[in-house]
């Protein structure tokens, strides 16, 4: 999608899998070979990286304690934006790099709206979303003709500080298909709890 009329960098918001690297798309690929800046989630894969031209900028955007690092601050979707902007407004080619498909619980739109209020051009390169190739590996498909005509994405985890929930788990646990509830593990109580009830 092409904003403004400012000269400036371009801004590719890729989906990065659901974790082994030879399941990003060939689209993303191209996109990392050609960045001047990957600013990456903890979620995918690092190994991503080696698609990367060798005088790619990588930073990541923070981890939680995996891979024996202790864990690192998680940068804030505000100064996530921001680098976003001064990057591509430096006339750079930036590549925003998120587990699984950038639209799924990723904040792609918050993104979009800086890019947008910013005036700079921006792609949505898509990927495979970890519920469904999770589904796939295991061999318990989210769709079945018999049993299944339909599938649910649901957070659980929504955003810090909000006072009331938004999702409607009485409909959740009538809903006539399968349920896939994503950043559900630290919240598994709460929810299932919801949907018995």
């Amino acid at each position: 999608m092409v904003v403004g009329n400012e000269p400036s960098g371009k801004v590719y918001l890729v989906g990065a899998g659901p974790g082994a690297v030879d399941l990003l798309t060939l689209r993303a690929e191209k996109c990392l070979r050609v960045a001047d800046v990957i600013l990456y989630d903890y979620l995918a894969n690092p190994q991503a990286l080696e698609f990367a031209a060798p005088q790619a900028e990588t930073v990541c955007l923070g981890s939680h304690r995996r891979h024996g690092d202790g864990g690192g601050k998680m940068w804030t979707q505000a100064e996530i934006n921001a680098r976003i902007v001064a990057e591509a407004r430096a006339g750079k080619t930036v590549v925003r790099l998120k587990g699984g498909d950038p639209a799924v619980f990723a904040r792609t739109a918050e993104e979009v709206e800086a890019l947008i209020a910013a005036g700079i051009e921006f792609e949505i390169v898509p990927g495979v979303t970890a519920a469904l190739a999770a589904g796939s590996y295991a061999g318990i498909p989210p769709t079945h003709r018999d049993l299944a005509s339909a599938v649910a994405l649901v957070t659980g985890h929504e955003q810090d500080g909000k006072a009331d929930s938004a999702i409607d788990w009485q409909a959740l646990a009538v809903f006539p298909g399968t349920l896939v509830v994503y950043m559900g593990v630290t919240t598994a109580k709460q929810w299932t709890s919801a949907l018995l009830e």
